[in-house]
């Protein structure tokens, strides 16, 4: 009896298996080594946003395999503080997606001003931009003074800039934008001074905004916040991180505080969707239940 022989698309696909194979083990043991390195999980990211970090530290760094990269992580803090920044999420704007900061304005606000104090926390803040849009929207609506804004990534060259409220004096043309499309009662250029080429922030702003590192797969909870919003931030993790980060997110809401996702992020299906209600339709806006 003759065997035939596998066919070239047979092989092929049997290669790819393997090289599929084989780049997961080197992606698992290149992340093992950061962690015990470093105290860093990043082994429950998203694989497809993770695998196109790695690609671009590889070709940054012109390794041609995963597991080069590992003594690299062993040896060279310098390496790895330049991986953070590639793993960091620095895509945001002022008043991004400004709808959402227009029913922040409309919508939770109003409910925000019945408590004598008010806490907020910025998850994964990024450079500050959003950050500053709520301690604007919070001026505009005279709870500021009462207010107190707790700010936090783990990339602490995005926090240097966050914390100096200074950008590009060309992105201003599109912040103002925003601005108006939330809902803005005044001009935006009263919140900064403008200078040849950068732009910086008031004092009356930053002075109610603590900027702090703080590590979601590892940090604890900020108790008795108001307000969280945590927005383009889960996208990036597995559901199991996901319901990790939204555990930690859910005991630092007070009851009936309010959680700001993104767009594309939801409660739905996780394991802490049975403790907030969605009050507004369509909207990645939840509320935390008051427990009886």
């Amino acid at each position: 009896m003759t065997v035939k022989e596998p066919s070239k698309a047979i092989l092929s696909e049997l290669k790819l298996l393997s090289q599929e194979n084989t780049t997961a083990l080197e992606v698992d043991m290149f992340l093992d080594a950061i962690y015990k390195q470093y105290g860093y999980d990043f082994r429950h990211y998203a694989r497809s946003s993770l695998l196109r970090r790695i690609d671009h530290c590889l070709e940054r760094e012109k390794k041609r395999y995963i597991s080069e990269l590992i003594p690299c992580v062993i040896h060279d803090r310098f390496f790895f503080d330049r991986f953070l920044q590639d793993m960091s999420i620095t895509v945001t704007s002022m008043f991004r997606d400004p709808h959402m900061f227009k029913m922040l304005r409309e919508k939770i606000i109003p409910k925000l001003s019945t408590y004598p104090s008010i806490n907020i926390w910025h998850v994964g803040c990024a450079t500050g931009e959003e950050v500053y849009s709520t301690a604007i929207i919070l001026d505009e609506a005279g709870l500021l003074n009462r207010s107190r804004i707790y700010a936090t990534d783990y990339n602490n060259n995005s926090l240097t800039v966050a914390e100096s409220a200074t950008y590009p004096i060309a992105g201003i043309r599109q912040f103002s934008k925003n601005y108006q499309d939330s809902g803005g009662l005044s001009s935006f250029a009263d919140y900064y001074h403008a200078g040849a080429d950068s732009v910086v922030f008031s004092n009356k702003l930053r002075n109610k905004i603590t900027f702090a590192h703080h590590n979601l797969m590892k940090d604890g909870v900020f108790a008795e916040m108001h307000l969280i919003l945590c927005r383009n931030v889960l996208i990036y993790f597995d559901q199991t991180l996901q319901n990790q980060v939204l555990t930690t997110l859910a005991d630092s809401l007070v009851h009936r505080g309010f959680l700001m996702l993104g767009d594309k992020e939801s409660l739905d299906f996780s394991s802490v969707a049975q403790l907030f209600d969605k009050p507004f339709n369509k909207q990645r806006i939840y509320r935390k239940k008051l427990l009886t």
